[in-house]
């Protein structure tokens, strides 16, 4: 979609990417709202399909094929993308409280988190695994699997819950461990024990039932039913009769409840603790909130929790929404009262049941699999919709906002009348966590027109600057790696860094927006400058077409241990701290082509400081050291040969890649500064032979908030990279030597 100059007066939050949520986000980006901006906060950045989760497990199913990416979705969408979880409400102020960032606003919630396993039992939540959140159980099937493939003998599996989704589970693993007891010989024989207190399927017609039971007898699965688990032990369960029942592994399926959090929001709760909608889907205690999915209980239509149910409330939800942004009255909706339900028994075998009809057999599971991936291709196959202009808005009579923020937008003045107003800035400020001010004369708690600072004895003052635009949506991320970029010049010279001043633009919007934006952006900031003990003393803000940020920074060091890019000396080590590959990512990103979670390995890579490793260098010896950012591997490494009169020889093969880089440029992809950055390719003594080896272009890619790159003696290198995986820098390596210069220029050496 084209950018839009219609400013924004509305925020609207989706909490959580459940099934309900996923339409919402196709339909803005099918149909946007002009004047609104819609966020999505999620824990998950792929979230699962509930229906094809039982063929990932049977293996039909690869990981990708039942997951959807919300990084590109959102991106369809135009919205705005925050990795994290919702831990409450305030209502009072219309913020979301988030686990690990600051405080969200909104104009309109929605909220679409599912459920959580009810672990009540004792020693439930100690020794058994549940199957939600899909994404960690994803990790513990991986680890079953492979213990399995090491275990000889019977490996017991107990699932306590045979309702649909404790049946197909026990079906589908039971085909999986088969199939993998097949493979290994079978030196281990799985054996299974469902354990329900009602029965296989209790809650669907007597058919299903029957053909449930007989689909578990027929693949030696052990049903217990008329059992409630009493207590869990690390490697049993104990029920109500007393017995005890062994298992290697116990899985928890049992009828999930409501995130406790929900309990502090003052919100209609029915008795399991999820929230009470009306049949518009909203709250029916603030209609600013809406709700579908697990979460929302429907108080005159109660149904199972059934994703059915979830796909359906889409669409209405999604027109809802719009009517409560544009001020109108929503809709009621009235669920379906009976449901096609298709049970897989994990072998290309389901049971299909609706009503008092039940059957089994091959052409069940034909028209699951065809129904789960027509459903999955509509949000993984999306129309490509960049070229896209932003309707023109129809303003209503209850747009006031909008109409007067029209009016106001195309006025806008320049100069000093683009800064963002004082009103704004003294609440952010006010809002902002603040530090001791350290050898700050005049900071922030000072309206005076400089900030001073005093240089201690024996120290000189280095100082930096750093800016760029927004390169992602959220502005608490981009806060925290706009901190890091910005000091890692500072660390790459051994200084210890002080305090900083900021610079920083946000678009247009009405106050309230602006206001939230901004905060955001310096609460980011701030907790990153926080970590490093560097206090933040000033700066300016102003209004742009986008967001950016940046800082000058301020440190001080011992001019007799401060580093520079000379003093490399040849047989020195080249030790690099992180992974290169983000810009390459990011810019597959804007395309929509980069998987989310190679996107959030990078993110962690940025937001990670390089302040722990420069003790780490230190006493190994570093001689020299420079950030790589901009200009890519290859060409920081020239500025510090060039300062060094040095050469180089770099192992490619060595070169911590972010996941997914080598992909993306294999496919094409670059970002705009690749072409600028591969001048730099006459440096390499040996191009003719390694200049047709794809790994060779992430040597150019630019980085931000890089690593560092440093010469550490030979003798030293390997402790030295010990010592930085310990520090935290897993990916830390060894990735070349230096060389005596040979000619007038410093070349480098690319060894495959």
């Amino acid at each position: 979609m084209m950018p839009s100059s219609i400013p924004i007066v509305r925020n609207l939050v989706l909490v959580g990417g459940g099934h309900a949520h996923v339409h919402v986000l196709k339909s803005f980006g099918m149909r946007p709202m002009a004047g609104t901006r819609l966020t999505l906060v999620t824990r998950d950045v792929e979230t699962p399909y509930s229906g094809m989760i039982p063929g990932f497990v049977a293996g039909h199913y690869s990981y990708e094929e039942c997951h959807i990416d919300l990084h590109r979705l959102a991106q369809f969408a135009g919205a705005r993308l925050i990795h994290d979880q919702a831990v409450g409400i305030d209502r009072d102020h219309k913020r979301v409280l988030l686990r690990d960032a600051a405080p969200l606003a909104y104009d309109i919630l929605s909220l679409d988190i599912g459920s959580e396993p009810r672990r009540e039992v004792a020693g439930a939540a100690e020794h058994a695994v549940a199957v939600k959140p899909i994404s960690t159980f994803a990790g513990r099937l991986r680890a079953l699997l492979e213990r399995a493939r090491d275990h000889e003998g019977e490996l017991r599996l107990i699932i306590v819950g045979a309702g649909a989704g404790g049946t197909e589970l026990a079906l589908a693993l039971r085909h999986r461990l088969s199939v993998l007891a097949g493979e290994t010989g079978r030196r281990f024989r799985p054996h299974i024990v469902l354990i329900s207190s009602n029965g296989a399927l209790a809650h669907h017609a007597a058919a299903a039932q029957r053909l449930a039971g007989q689909a578990l007898r027929q693949r030696d699965i052990e049903l217990i039913a008329d059992q409630q688990v009493r207590s869990v032990e690390r490697a049993a369960v104990r029920l109500a009769d007393g017995r005890r029942i062994a298992g290697d592994e116990i899985i928890w399926v049992t009828q999930a409840g409501a995130a406790a959090w929900l309990r502090d929001t003052g919100l209609p709760r029915d008795e399991r603790g999820f929230l009470k909608v009306t049949p518009e889907l909203q709250s029916s205690g603030d209609p600013t909130i809406f709700a579908a999915g697990d979460v929302a209980s429907v108080e005159i239509h109660p149904r199972p929790k059934a994703g059915v149910f979830a796909v359906r409330q889409g669409p209405p939800l999604a027109r809802n929404l719009r009517y409560a942004l544009a001020g109108w009255r929503p809709q009621p909706f009235r669920p379906q009262s009976r449901y096609l339900a298709l049970v897989g028994t994990g072998d290309g075998r389901a049971i299909a049941t609706r009503g008092q009809w039940a059957a089994e057999g091959a052409w069940a599971w034909r028209w699951k699999d065809w129904i789960d991936r027509r459903w999955m291709r509509g949000y993984r196959e999306l129309p490509d919709m960049r070229n896209r202009t932003m309707p023109a808005p129809a303003v209503s009579g209850t747009d006031s906002d909008l109409r007067r923020a029209l009016a106001e937008a195309s006025m806008r003045c320049g100069g000093c009348g683009a800064k963002v107003g004082a009103g704004i800035l003294s609440r952010v400020l006010g809002r902002l966590e603040r530090r001791d001010e350290g050898g700050v004369l005049v900071g922030l708690a000072a309206a005076d027109d400089a900030a001073v600072i005093q240089v201690p004895p024996g120290r000189v003052l280095v100082q930096s600057v750093d800016f760029f635009r927004a390169f992602i949506d959220d502005p608490y991320v981009l806060g925290r790696i706009a901190v890091n970029h910005a000091l890692g010049d500072l660390h790459a010279m051994g200084a210890v860094p002080h305090s900083a001043l900021a610079v920083a633009t946000v678009p247009y919007a009405s106050e309230a927006i602006v206001e939230d934006d901004l905060y955001r952006l310096l609460a980011g900031a701030q907790r990153s400058l926080g970590e490093e003990g560097v206090a933040l003393i000033g700066g300016h803000t102003a209004e742009a077409a986008e967001l950016a940020l940046g800082f000058s920074v301020n440190g001080f060091a011992d001019p007799a241990r401060l580093w520079r890019k000379g003093g490399l000396r040849a047989g020195d080590a080249l030790v690099l701290t992180k992974p290169v590959g983000t810009g390459v990512l990011f810019a597959a990103a804007m395309r929509g082509a980069a998987r989310a979670a190679w996107l959030e390995a990078a993110l962690q890579s940025m937001c990670a400081s390089n302040r722990a490793a420069v003790p780490v260098l230190q006493r190994h010896g570093a001689r020299a050291c420079t950030d790589v950012t901009g200009f890519g591997l290859v060409g920081h490494l020239m500025e510090m040969l060039r300062a060094s009169r040095a050469s180089a020889a770099l192992r490619l093969a060595d070169v911590p890649v972010l996941a997914g880089a080598a992909e993306m440029f294999a496919g094409g992809q670059q970002s705009s500064l690749q072409l600028d950055n591969l001048r730099a390719r006459h440096a390499i003594a040996n191009l003719a032979e390694v200049g047709r080896d794809p790994r060779l272009a992430v040597l150019f890619d630019p980085q931000t908030a890089g690593g560092l790159l440093a010469g550490v003696p030979a003798d030293t290198a390997t402790a030295c990279v010990t010592d930085l995986r310990q520090a935290g820098y897993e990916h830390a390596a060894i990735v070349g030597r230096i060389a005596d210069l040979q000619g007038d220029e410093p070349l480098v050496t690319i060894e495959t």
